[in-house]
């Protein structure tokens, strides 16, 4: 019970757990409005996840988190890939992928290099020294996040995954009925 208590803690409203820490959740009764409650809840987590990651980044390696996000898209992907197939993954804009990839290339860390299928367009790739700060970063970031979500333990968090999966599936077919 403890170990789950820390991670209830982690994500609950001040309406929950009596915390002072307000809230998206603050002011929403217990038994009403369950969605609503549901959607602050996995936006209140996640916000406070993606905090500490931030804050971590910015302190051990002087770095940011959607560059950190863009490095990661890289890595899965050796040989590269267009900037605008980056910016399709990463879900930002064209033009938010083209400053990144001035930074770090003017920083060592990726390549632009002419695309072997088309000569007009560019793909971008992680340098040997991308791939070793990527390295390391992504080692950190692990760590992190197990040390975040160890109170959950091994059970629980395999169980919120699969269910966090099937809620994906549904708002995925969901969104493509409403866009119908």
């Amino acid at each position: 019970m403890g170990a789950m208590a820390d991670m209830q803690t982690l994500c609950n409203s001040p309406s929950d757990s009596g915390g002072g820490m307000a809230g998206r959740e603050a002011g929403l009764a217990h038994d009403e409005h369950q969605a609503v409650r549901l959607w602050l809840r996995l936006m209140t987590c996640s916000t406070q996840i993606e905090q500490v990651i931030r804050s971590k980044l910015r302190t051990q390696f002087a770095t940011t988190l959607p560059r950190f996000d863009y490095l990661a898209q890289l890595s899965r992907f050796p040989k590269g890939l267009r900037m605008k197939t980056l910016s399709e993954y990463l879900m930002v804009t064209g033009g938010n992928i083209t400053g990144l990839t001035d930074q770090l290339v003017a920083e060592g860390w990726v390549e632009r290099v002419a695309d072997d299928e088309d000569r007009r367009s560019m793909t971008v790739r992680l340098t040997r020294s991308g791939k070793k700060q990527f390295s390391a970063m992504a080692k950190a970031h692990e760590q992190w996040l197990e040390h975040l979500l160890a109170p959950l333990g091994a059970d629980a968090a395999r169980e919120l995954y699969e269910q966090l999966g099937v809620l994906r599936q549904i708002v995925g077919q969901r969104v493509e009925q409403v866009a119908d």
